[in-house]
Parts: structure tokens; sequence; C-alpha cells
């Protein structure tokens, strides 16, 4: 018996393959990010069968427009294409590519050809017409120069009319496409110039009264501007502001038992006075407040919120909306626990309740409400404990109404999961830089950020120290391992942060762990903020430094010198027109080093001109230029004087 024939579908009209596009993150699921004002270069492979010319076009538009901007790619060889477009606002774009047969510049080809070879007939030539008899898809000018050709061509009969370079480009435009393929869209984020760079100074609000014992408010705040101004910081991100819940308060150094006047922990948000839409009632009003985003705004500083989803027992969404928390057998309520720590004065929301729908809105209204007070810079605490669904719900809804706002994503946990909350919106990153100590494993580490796919979604921002890690290579108070780490931080990322104190050197531990003993997340801490041996003039000189070279203003552009000594790291960095290129040299360790810099192949462009050779380096920090001789330059550190030394290159 004869197997019967299944009917085959007559084959399509070959589609165009267009593959390994680049930039894309996963496939496309997650938006690649970039600065307005920045180049954003596609790359992709294109080809079809047979032999016929492809053309394509990179097309983009900005959500929600509809109209879609194009420009033309470009052949780089082996199949491979490249175009490029400079997004001018910020917000949400989508991008794709667009490839078709080009049949007038096949047709074209392929006379010349003939023609060459003395072959070509009328014939040919009339088809080449032909073809123009089709174009009407273009604009006014390219329908009038083809009609033009036409008319002139069956007029005279040349060829040569059918030849010409402006017929080809009117024709590129309006021809049919009639086998136009499109890849499918990808996402891009567009962010202002603060997600690329920026400098933040850590401030505890209730601590920055100049009154022993008193808390502080934001008259005092304000107060201190011009200092953290006058140190060259851009980013004034406050601990939490809220009122602070009575109950299981915590005392001094997370005392289980709060002492009278004890303030409790900036964490427990929440009490009869308010929630996270509240303010501490020590600090002031929410007028005074707005007051205080005034003055940062004037000294050209933005001010950065906590934004910490977690409240005290006496929160008044406990009362409001009993769904939105987690109860025990007995109906008690839960305090946070993160084995073997326990939080007993905080309580976590349920994101699994019947009304998470209600606490996502309220929590997304919450960031609205600060954004409308003229806060553009949220810090979140421990997205990673918080649904990944959420986030990217959030920060779409809140960009999607302010595309300026930023998101700093303050997890410190397994690599993956910090990259996948990146991906998911997040602005900028907290990193492993606070552990990063070994001239290799900084190398490693700073490589793979800057490497592909990283460098397309995470924005590391490299923090010295925070509120709850004392790292311990800072617990000795040595000044030359401060200053390393600050140069470190703020020269191998473009991002990057200090927490107030570590100018003045603070460095006392809990012993034997990585937190500081009398921690100001449990009492009002009092500061002489020009306490003798502060390294204030040497922060003020590294943020100098920085906003005066591109080069340090981005963190991807980065190469290693192979010094040979491995307590010396050296690397290079340059702005994206390769005008200005930076090398940095820094001692690991103590004790006098002497050593080869090596530059081989460093180049610096001089203007608009061609790159050039290293032939000189400029002392950033101290002023004199020194020839580069033999590839290279002869240089020493003594880190008890200064353990940084930084160069411009020049040509």
């Amino acid at each position: 018996m004869s197997r019967p024939h299944h009917a085959m579908s007559a084959p399509v009209k070959q589609a165009f393959h267009i593959e390994e596009i680049f930039p894309s993150i996963d496939c496309g699921r997650f938006a690649v990010k970039r600065i307005v004002g920045e180049t954003v270069e596609v790359w992709a492979d294109i080809y079809r069968d047979g032999h016929d010319v492809v053309a394509a076009d990179l097309i983009w538009r900005r959500e929600p427009e509809s109209d879609w901007q194009r420009t033309a790619m470009i052949y780089h060889g082996n199949d491979r294409w490249v175009g490029s477009f400079v997004p001018e606002k910020t917000g949400r774009y989508s991008y794709a590519i667009e490839a078709w047969t080009d049949e007038f510049a096949t047709w074209r080809h392929g006379f010349e050809q003939k023609r060459k070879a003395n072959v070509a007939t009328e014939l040919d030539a009339m088809e080449g017409a032909s073809l123009l008899t089709r174009a009407l898809s273009g604009g006014q000018e390219a329908t009038a120069k083809i009609a033009r050709a036409c008319e002139t061509f069956l007029q005279s009969g040349k060829c040569e009319i059918l030849l010409a370079d402006d017929l080809k480009k009117a024709m590129a435009e309006g021809q049919e496409r009639t086998d136009l393929t499109r890849s499918k869209p990808l996402t891009l984020v567009v962010d202002r110039p603060k997600a690329r760079c920026s400098s933040w100074y850590e401030v505890v609000p209730r601590s920055q009264s100049p009154q022993p014992g008193q808390h502080g408010t934001w008259n005092d705040c304000i107060n201190r501007l011009p200092d953290i101004q006058a140190m060259g910081f851009d980013v004034i991100y406050l601990t939490p502001i809220h009122p602070i819940g009575r109950t299981n308060r915590k005392g001094r150094n997370n005392s289980l038992k709060a002492g009278d006047g004890d303030p409790g922990s900036f964490y427990a948000i929440g009490s009869h006075e308010g929630g996270h839409d509240a303010i501490h009632p020590q600090l002031g009003s929410l007028n005074e407040f707005r007051r205080f985003v005034a003055a940062c705004a004037a000294a050209g500083m933005e001010v950065a919120l906590d934004f910490a989803i977690q409240c005290s027992p006496d929160h008044p969404w406990l009362k409001q909306h009993p769904k939105w928390f987690k109860r025990r057998p007995d109906g008690s309520m839960k305090y946070a626990e993160n084995p073997p720590k326990k939080y007993e004065d905080i309580v976590n929301v349920d994101f699994e309740s019947d009304d998470a729908e209600g606490l996502c809105r309220a929590l997304r209204d919450v960031v609205l409400f600060w954004v409308s007070q003229g806060v553009k810079i949220f810090r979140v605490d421990n997205p990673h404990t918080k649904p990944f669904r959420f986030w990217e719900w959030l920060i779409k809804e809140v960009q999607a109404r302010d595309p300026d706002v930023l998101f700093l994503s303050e997890a410190f946990t397994r690599p993956k999961v910090m990259k996948g909350l990146a991906k998911l919106g997040f602005t900028q990153s907290y990193t492993y830089f606070t552990w990063r100590t070994e001239r290799w494993e900084i190398e490693q580490y700073v490589n793979e950020l800057a490497g592909y796919p990283e460098r397309e979604f995470f924005r590391p921002n490299f923090f010295v120290s925070t509120p709850d890690i004392l790292p311990f290579h800072l617990q000795s108070g040595e000044p030359w391992m401060f200053k390393t780490r600050l140069a470190l931080a703020a020269t191998l990322s473009s991002n990057y942060g200090i927490y107030n104190g570590f100018e003045l050197l603070e460095h006392e531990p809990i012993p034997g762990r990585e937190e500081y003993f009398n921690s100001e997340k449990y009492e009002l801490k009092s500061r002489d903020w020009d306490k003798p041996g502060n390294i204030k003039p040497y922060v003020t000189q590294i943020n100098r430094i920085r906003r005066e070279n591109p080069a340090l203003q981005q963190t991807s552009a980065i190469r290693f010198l192979p010094v040979e000594d491995s307590s010396v790291i050296a690397y290079v960095k340059h702005s994206a027109d390769q005008t200005n290129v930076v090398v940095t040299v820094i001692a690991l360790t103590g004790g006098f080093r002497e050593f080869w810099l090596p530059l081989g192949d460093v180049q610096v462009r001089l203007g608009h001109g061609d790159l050039k050779p290293v032939t000189a380096l400029e002392n950033l920090k101290s002023g004199p230029t020194s020839p580069v001789a033999y590839g290279g330059m002869r240089l020493w550190i003594d880190p008890i004087h200064d353990p940084v030394l930084i160069f411009r290159c020049l040509g």
C-alpha cells in the first residue's frame, strides 16, 4: 500500500536574515542603556540568497511616538552592517533594522559589468528605465529627479543618464521595497548624564547638628552644604528621613532595648506621625525639606532619597491595610529576619497578599510623591529581597511620567542577581568593589563590568564604605589607605560615593566585624567636620580632576597597564573622542615603590586629527610635565606622602 502524499504549500519569497544584532541584551528581552546625546551604534549581520544588492536602514522611535526615524546602514564587510543615531531626549526608545533588495542598484551593477564586457544591449537599458516608472514611494524631490531622468533617457537613449549617482540615490529612496524585512524591535533607555557620572556624599540628616546630642534639622543640613559642595560632590544621598517607630525600638549598637532619648534606627520607618510619605518631625516640615532641595540645586547638587520598603510595627499601613502584612499562625506580626540577623523593630510587606496590587500602587505613589517634591534620584534598599516583576513595573511606571528619575540598586548579593536587577531597569548598581583589594581581583572585576554585555546595562557605583559596612582594610585608620580607596573608586568608576565621616578617617569597628562601633544608625552623632587629620583637601582634589577630565566620566573605556610590581595598579581611560586620555597609578600596599610604567601603544588624539603616540605626561595633581621615553616612564610612589599619581597624556 502506497503512502499518501502530503500537500506542501509553495515556498514563499525568501526573507532576509537579520542576525547578531549589537547591542542587544538577552535577545532583546531587556533594554540597552545610553545617555542623551550619546551615539547609539548598531551592528548586525544581514544577508539573503542570491547576488542581488542588499540595502538596510536603522530605524528608531521614542515611546510613545508612532513615527519611525531612519538612517541608512553602511556595509562593513562579511555581511556585517553598521548604523547609528543620537537620541536627543531622555526616555524609552525602540530600534530595529529593515533590509530589502535594492532592485535598481542590482540592475545598475549588472549593467555596468555587461558594459565592461561589451555585451550590454538596448534591452538591458530599457529594463533599468522600466524600474524608474515604478518608483513612486519616495519624497517629492526624489520623485521629481526620477521622472526627469526617465524622460531624458526616453528622449535621448543615453544609458549614462541611468548610471548617474544622484539617480541611484533617488531610486534608493523611491523604489518599492517588495521584500522588506524588519527585525524584532529592541529597547533602549536613554538617561540624563547624571546616570553615567556622579559623585555621592551619604548624609545622616539627624546627625548634622553642630550641638552634641541635639537632633539635626533641615536648617542644619543646609548649613552643611557649602562644605559638601566645596569637596566637589554633586549628589547628596539622605538616609531615611521618615518618622521612626517606637515598638521594639533599637538602642545604641543595635541593642534590643532603647534607652531614654535613643532615636532608634531610621530604617524602622513609620509611626503615628506618618509613614513613607512623611518627614520625621524633629527634622522639620515638608516646606523646609523643599527649601533644602532648592538649596542643593542652587549649589549644583541633587538630593537622593533612600527608598526602603520596610515598616516599623507602628507604621500607619498596619492599621489602614492589614492585608499588606504577613502574620504568624497565632495572628502575631512576624518581624524581619536575615538569619542569623534579626530586625525586631521592622516588619516586611507581603507582595503575595490578596491586595498586592494596592500595595504596589501605594509604593509607586510614594516615589511619585517625592518626585513631586523635587527629588529625582532614589537609592533603593535591598531590592533583591522584593519581587523582580515589581521593580520592572515600578521603574517603568515612574519613568513614563518623568524619564529623568534615576534608581540606584543597593543589592549586595549574588552577581547574577545584581546584574538581573540592572537589566530590569535600575540605573546604577552597588558593587563588590568594597571588598576588592588585590590587584588581580580589581582588574578582573572591572574588566568584567566594562566588558560586553555588562557595559550595556550595568552602571556600577563604587562606594568606599556605607553606614552598614566598615571594610577591614579601613579599620586601621591609615590615611594612605583611605586615599587609595577613594582614588580607586573615583577613577575606576564614573559613579562613586562616600559615607559622611570617611573624610575624617572614621574607622572604629565592632571587634571582628565589618561594622562601625557606636554606629549612627542607632544614635545621634556629632562631628567636628574640620577635625585635624581630615582628608577633605584630598577628596576635593580628586573630584576636581574627575570634573576636568571626560576620560574619568565613564567606566567602560579602560585598559590596565602591565606594571611588574603587583602592589601597584595602573590603568588608562579615554574619552569617547580620545582627545582626553588619563593614566592613573595607585599603590595598593604601604611602603615605597619604584617601578616602570609601560605606555607602549597608548595614544591620544590631537584636536580633530589622527591618533598620536603619547610623548609626555602632565601630572594632574602637582602640575609638572615629564617626557615619555622608550615607551614608558620610571616612577616612584611613597604611599605615606601620597599613594596616587594621575596623569593627562600629551601627544
